[in-house]
């Protein structure tokens, strides 16, 4: 492949809400571009972007999708295109922010009827993290009951001064065919034929007066990214020159201070051609971006990484996948110098040297060798040894460590077992492959309940990653809720327990004898061991077993077999047998006196529960916080999230198995929480009688 500058590279990452119509958007931009000869379909499962077997047969898109084209811009060079599809599911949005990490301008989409939903807030809170530019495209403009001026007003009420309209629809709904461009003030009007050319005419009268309202604003939000355009335009209105408002234009992309609205209909790939000029002409090169802050491997020192075509090479992997008679494939931006095949580099997070072999220029599943891959430009390479999602490899001249992209935690568990004897080590494996191919995927074993956990975004996320590891592995496992890690502990004193131990059975016996005091301690200060053994009534070889039997049996639990915690007991009588009495014996006295005092000392079960933030748009709220105390949560606070609701709460982590499934439900898809640990607190007697109960159950059965 040829080489392209860097300077005319755009790295461009498509985001947005479900069903806004990415993919179709990507789809026609290859067409329009020459890539692809036949426009695929969503429904059909044949796009570029959505090749996977599960995405096809789900019709949406569940991995990002690198896809590249070239377009020519109106200095006359060709500009190359790295396209990022996302997924618009919440599920799914590990995605999205690996995409918008490695991309310079975001492309929201926003459904033309639907308006503002929860996947456009959170697309454009991502953009804030990564200071990406920002063009919103107002997409589906030929349904029946596209709105355009009232999204475009929806959009600017939700992000602000900033957002400057440069087109508006003519003829929208069904026969949607023309827009009038504000910045230009003419009508572009564009064949039907799904190639998306168009002719430029000029505006009717009727359309006039609207055209100018519109270009005033927008010459307004342009004139205000520079003191001498803002003082002109008091001073002559709206009469910069093209001159000046490209000026103005470029600066406010740049510096984020301007987000353009574009009219789209992705269907029918109307307006696809002249957002790719806008793109081209105007949003940033990797070449204009700032320096980005890394740090040394072995330090927090922050070093600048510029981005140079002839600088030391660094690269950062923002995505992993295994591909069948590939293998696994590593998707990378590089941030200075050039990488080539054949080339050494350092991976910065282990140490390691990792050879580069081939290159790749993605589209979709197709690839084409490249020799090298330039600064800023995006690329894949095969068969990385030790390096994976969130790694640098820089030269060895040059140890830096890029930010690693922050991941969001995950919001639903399931346990897993394997369901034929023997798969366990190999099912180990292959999750630990499927989490590195997505990172918002966990897996842990959890030696408390003896179960293999599986956390992700939500039930489609994990029902998708079993399905993979089905179809990809062959492996079958049984799926359950995990068991929640409950607590035990106690709320009264018991001053005296004893227990003696006494055996025999022909030979020599077994003999151990305690006395032990049992009380509680401040929650958080766990277990407390107090030897107050005097005149050696219990010989000090047999402290430590007295000890060790307190805490095994501390560990597996009195009431539900559950861990015990915040105790404090004193050992301060006993006596001993001088041929019986041995370690066990004691660990055996010492067991027995703990279950036998623990229930005597007022015992509890304490339950986990869970910070939550739940956002979610305001005609839910009666839903949705009625739902959240059926689950025994408590509202702490209610508040405006851009023009959503946001509920601060509590809740058990024993009400939350199914929180993920029910609140899309109750929103219809377009609620979404996250949820980190608070603290342990008592159980309610009438769910802790119902806990014992399934407890001795459980247990009598096996």
């Amino acid at each position: 492949m040829e080489v392209i500058k860097s300077e005319n590279i755009r790295n461009i990452c498509i985001t947005g809400h479900g069903g806004s119509g990415k993919t179709t958007f990507a789809e026609g931009i290859l067409f329009a571009s020459g890539v692809i000869n036949r426009f695929g379909k969503v429904e059909e499962g044949n796009t570029v972007s959505d090749y996977h077997k599960d995405e096809v047969e789900k019709q949406l898109s569940i991995n990002s999708s690198l896809l590249n084209t070239f377009w020519k811009g109106s200095d006359g060079s060709m500009k190359k295109l790295n396209i990022i599809d996302t997924p618009g599911f919440m599920d799914f949005i590990g995605e999205v922010k690996a995409g918008l990490r490695v991309s310079d301008t975001a492309i929201i989409m926003v459904d033309a009827f639907k308006g503002i939903e929860v996947g456009t807030e959170s697309s454009f809170m991502m953009t804030n993290e990564y200071e990406n530019n920002v063009i919103f495209l107002v997409n589906k403009l030929d349904t029946e009951n596209a709105d355009f001026d009232h999204t475009a007003s929806l959009i600017k009420d939700s992000f602000g001064s900033r957002v400057a309209v440069v087109q508006f629809p003519v003829n929208q709904g069904t026969n949607f065919d023309a827009v009038v461009d504000v910045i230009r003030m003419k009508l572009l009007r564009f064949t039907n034929d799904g190639k998306g050319e168009y002719t430029e005419e000029d505006i009717p009268p009727a359309l006039m007066d609207k055209a100018k309202e519109y270009h005033q604003k927008f010459v307004e939000v342009v004139a205000e990214e520079d003191e001498e355009l803002l003082s002109k335009f008091f001073e002559e209105g709206a009469n910069l020159t093209d001159e000046e408002i490209d000026f103005g234009l470029k600066k406010g992309m740049r510096e984020r201070k301007l987000f353009p609205v574009f009219c789209i209909s992705s269907g029918k790939n109307i307006g696809t051609r002249d957002v790719l000029d806008f793109i081209s002409n105007y949003t940033e090169s990797p070449m204009d971006k700032p320096a980005e802050i890394g740090h040394s491997p072995n330090s927090e020192e922050p070093i600048e990484i510029i981005p140079k075509a002839d600088g030391e090479p660094v690269m950062f992997i923002f995505k992993t996948v295994s591909e069948k008679n590939i293998g696994e494939l590593s998707f990378f931006r590089v941030y200075s110098g050039k990488v080539k095949a054949g080339m050494d580099m350092i991976n910065e997070a282990n140490g390691k040297t990792e050879r580069l072999s081939q290159m790749y220029s993605m589209n979709g599943k197709e690839r084409k060798e490249m020799n090298e891959v330039v600064c800023g430009d995006i690329a894949a390479v095969v068969k990385l040894k030790d390096s994976h999602t969130n790694n640098t490899l820089s030269s060895k001249n040059y140890a830096v460590v890029l930010p690693e992209i922050n991941f969001p935690k995950p919001n639903m568990s399931l346990a897993i077992h394997a369901k034929n004897k023997g798969d366990d080590d190999k099912i180990a494996s292959a999750l630990h492959s499927l989490h590195e191919e997505d990172p918002t995927f966990l897996v842990e074993f959890n030696p408390e309940t003896a179960q293999t956990i599986i956390s992700g975004q939500g039930e489609i996320h994990l029902n998708t990653i079993l399905n993979r590891m089905k179809s990809k592995y062959n492996f079958e496992v049984n799926v359950t809720n995990p068991k929640i890690p409950y607590r035990e502990t106690i709320r009264s004193k018991v001053d005296s327990v004893e227990y003696k131990h006494k055996k025999q059975s022909g030979g020599r016996g077994q003999f151990g004898h305690v006395l032990i005091k049992i009380e509680p301690v401040e929650r958080g200060k766990g277990f407390e061991f107090v030897n107050a053994i005097v005149g050696g009534v219990v010989p000090g070889r047999f402290i430590p077993a007295v000890e060790k039997g307190l805490l095994e049996t501390m560990n597996s639990g009195v009431l539900i077999g559950n861990k015990v915690i915040d105790v404090k007991v004193t050992l301060f009588d006993g006596s001993y047998h001088n041929v019986d009495s041995d370690e066990i014996s004691f660990k055996i006295a010492a067991s027995q006196a703990f279950k036998k005092g623990f229930k005597d000392a007022n015992p509890v079960i304490l339950e986990p529960v869970y910070n939550v933030e739940v956002v979610f748009p305001e005609e839910f709220m009666g839903s949705v916080s009625g739902d959240i105390s059926s689950r025994r949560g408590r509202i702490q606070g209610m508040d405006v999230f851009g023009k959503l609701q946001k509920i601060t709460c509590q809740i058990p982590l024993s009400e939350m198995n199914d929180y993920s499934t029910k609140l899309r439900s109750i929103t219809q898809g377009r609620g979404y929480y996250d949820r980190n640990f608070s603290h342990y607190e008592d159980v309610p007697k009438e769910v802790e009688v119902k806990i014992i109960a399934e407890y001795e159950s459980q247990k009598g059965q096996e």
